[in-house]
Order: C-alpha cells, then structure tokens, then sequence
C-alpha cells in the first residue's frame, strides 16, 4: 500500500504564500498609488486610538471643524500657521484619560471654513476663539497653543482674562523679538515665505526646515498635506503677509499675561531662537519657561509624549486654577 504523498500539502503553502505575497504587495500598491484611500482610515484610527473624535459647528460665518475627547478640565490646543488640528493627536493621547482636550482647525486653516475675503488676522481670530467657546458653553478653559495658536491664546487670554484658567505655549509664538535672530528672520528680512510651498520641490526643505526630529508620518498623510500646500500656496501668501504685519505684535504685549503660564521652546527652532526665552522668563514672572534639547519648532510633534507629561505636570501641579468641566 502507498503511504500519502506530502506534495499537495507543500503545494498548498507555497499557493497559499503567493497569494499572501499578492494581496500584501497590491495593498502595498495601491497605498503609494492610490493614497488619497488611506487618508481618512488613518486619521481615524490614530484619533481613535488617542480617544478623540471629529465634530463640526458653523460660527461666524464659518464651518469649524475640531477634534474633542476625553473627561474633566478643558484643555483647548491651537495649532500654528497653515498647520491643522491632527497635529495633536498624539500629544492629546497622553491627557484624554484626564482631561478634556479640543483641538479646533482654526477658520482659514485644515478643513475648516477659508473664506476669500475674510481677515485671519490675530484680532479676528481672537474672537472667532471667543465665538467657538460661547457656541460650546465653554466659560473658562485652559488655552495652550503652538506658534501662531500660542500667540492666539496668549492675546485672548489678556483679552478675556476671567475665561483662561492657564497659557500653554508648546513651542515659540510668533510676535516676539529674540536677542539672536533665527534662520527664518533674515528670510523674512528679505521677503521670503520660508513656510509656503510653491513648488513641488520645497515640500521637503520645508519640513527640514520646520523639525529637528521629523516624526513618522504615513505617506498618505505626507500626501495629502503636500497638495493641500500646494493648492493653498496664494491663499497662504496673503495670510502669510498679513501676519507679518504683526510680526512683533506679542512683544508688545506679553508682559500683559498674569495666568499660570507654561512655555516650551525647542532649541534647534529654526523659526524663532532660543535665546528669546531666557528675557520671556523675565518678562512673565508666574511663567514656567523650559528649553527642549534637540527639539524644533513643533514639540507636540517631535516629542509629543514627553511634551505632554511636562504640560500635564504644570497642571496637575495645582500652578493653574481648576476649572469647571
């Protein structure tokens, strides 16, 4: 009698194999042909994974898009120029389990509303801040932000002083003077955009630029933020020329802040040096001022998690008034 031959067992897993190899490499295909299918599945799965959710709410005539999750004391994060509420996704992930955090696409920027002839000046923000708040019932909250969104909760904090418990600077704001000038400052001297991506080929030196520390960030998502650049550039050009209008608008005014204030600058920043914290620290007394070794211009990016816990430490510390969920 024969005894069963192993050939159709072997055969099997070497079709088997194959057609893994097969469905991995079209998948693997179609994410750097097709990226644009990746996109949303992406962001969905990192905010879910962070304990975030999107939402929208139409104020002053514009459809603001924002992420929100978590329980307890509010924290509301407000990202710099031509940058998008996803930016904090993974350094929401470490505060979800103990507070509320809300990060809003600002008008003018990610998919919020752009609006052809609306002003994204710092003023107009303010109370298109104000406006979010009032339509979320959120009377008093802490307001933490990164460069331009920094320079946001700064000002609306002295504006509205009774509604801000605490000022997160994650990151330099724009507006202040620094004792040496940075990389960007003799661009900008000379009438450059060093932020705006014209051309195809500045994507990349811009994100040099921009981080000390390049995150990983899916293809996909490099992708999309490539042509969102792109296709935004004039639109980014007259936000860009209107803010440099303000270029120095925080220096006059800083010395106004009197809530707990939080600020984290990176000293590789290229956009704004260094060398400003050390007189922020003179200036704002109640300020908790800390440099990041080998960081850049965006910390809840480049080390997020770490970012975070130093941000959850200053307020766990009691330095900020509780507020009311």
């Amino acid at each position: 009698m024969k005894t069963p031959s192993a050939r159709p067992s072997a055969t099997f897993k070497r079709l088997a194999l194959g057609l893994a190899v097969f469905l991995l490499g079209s998948v693997a295909l179609a994410y750097y042909s097709l990226p644009q299918h990746f996109k949303a599945p992406l962001l969905q799965l990192n905010r879910a994974t962070a304990g975030l959710s999107a939402h929208t709410l139409d104020s002053g005539g514009h459809t603001l898009h924002y992420l929100d999750g978590g329980k307890g004391e509010t924290l509301v994060l407000l990202h710099g120029i031509f940058a998008e509420k996803d930016h904090w996704v993974d350094f929401a992930r470490q505060l979800t389990p103990h507070y509320r955090v809300l990060a809003p696409d600002l008008p003018g920027f990610g998919e919020s509303t752009r609006l052809p002839d609306e002003d994204y000046g710092y003023a107009s923000q303010v109370e298109r801040l104000k406006d979010m708040l009032d339509h979320l019932g959120l009377q008093r909250v802490h307001l933490g932000g990164s460069s331009m969104g920094g320079t946001i909760a700064a000002l609306f904090a002295i504006r509205y002083p009774d509604r801000v418990a605490s000022v997160a600077l994650i990151g330099a704001p724009h507006g202040l003077q620094t004792p040496q000038p940075s990389a960007m400052d003799p661009m900008v001297d000379a009438g450059q955009s060093p932020l705006i991506v014209a051309q195809a080929d500045a994507f990349e030196p811009m994100l040099d630029f921009v981080f000390a520390q390049r995150p990983f960030l899916p293809y996909p998502i490099l992708h999309a933020a490539k042509a969102d650049a792109l296709r935004n550039a004039p639109s980014n050009q007259r936000i860009w020329n209107a803010q440099r209008k303000d270029r120095y608008l925080l220096e006059a005014n800083i010395a106004e802040l009197k809530q707990p204030t939080l600020v984290l600058w990176g000293e590789k920043d290229r956009l704004f040096d260094v060398s400003g914290a050390a007189p922020l620290q003179k200036r704002l007394p109640q300020a908790q001022v800390q440099t990041l070794p080998d960081v850049g211009h965006l910390p809840m990016m480049e080390t997020p998690k770490s970012s975070a816990l130093l941000y959850a430490e200053f307020l766990e510390k009691g330095i900020a008034a509780p507020v009311n969920p």
